[in-house]
């Protein structure tokens, strides 16, 4: 279980192809990789992904097909920027929301506008998802906590204050780029239960 507080931004440093069309990506880091050892959980753009190598300066994780096809993992290339986060403790402030790790779809950015104190990044979802998203309600983007500001038929915006633009990928996204998608999960468990009920 993670925040969407991105705890620091890491590059790419090899992605190798594995058996049944799986990779081994290792990623260039240092403050994840403190308490962090073979076994634990990083997440990577908001996927939660397990350390399979690790050394003072980079981590491996092993990527499956599925997760490939379901995130923007599998386009990432060596050097690309990812946003890292360990997971919670006990004794970890909650500065974001409940987030998991488990990605629930892909979306695309379709405008991006600049104003001197933030950027109102705007975000066309997988249709499935849109009756997770309320105005002022959380969600998480490549691994990102944030507050959704608006919310029409087909999009979501978000607005990205300077310390957001500096230290995780959301500064460098551009239109057309594809991001990782995580709805509040209660929104998921209210909808269940609602539905059993009914």
């Amino acid at each position: 279980m993670f925040t969407g507080i991105v705890e620091e931004l890491g590059s790419v440093a090899t992605i190798s192809h594995l058996v049944d069309d799986s990779v081994r990506i290792t990623i260039n880091a240092s403050v994840v990789l403190d308490g962090s050892d073979l076994g634990d959980s990083i997440a990577v753009n908001g996927v939660c992904l397990t350390v399979t190598q690790r050394d003072s300066h980079t981590f491996s994780a092993d990527v499956m097909k599925e997760t490939l096809s379901m995130t923007t993992i599998g386009s990432l290339q060596t050097d690309s920027p990812v946003n890292l986060e360990r997971p919670v403790t006990l004794a970890t402030r909650l500065g974001g929301h409940i987030v998991q790790g488990h990605v629930d779809g892909v979306g695309r950015i379709i405008s991006r506008e600049h104003s001197r104190n933030w950027d109102v990044v705007t975000i066309e979802p997988p249709q499935h998802l849109l009756k997770y998203i309320v105005h002022k309600g959380s969600i998480t983007v490549d691994g990102t906590s944030l507050t959704i500001s608006a919310v029409t038929d087909t999009t979501f915006s978000v607005s990205l204050i300077p310390v957001t633009l500096a230290n995780t990928t959301l500064g460098v996204r551009a239109i057309g780029d594809s991001v990782n998608l995580e709805v509040d999960m209660l929104a998921k468990y209210v909808e269940k239960l609602v539905g059993a009920s009914s």
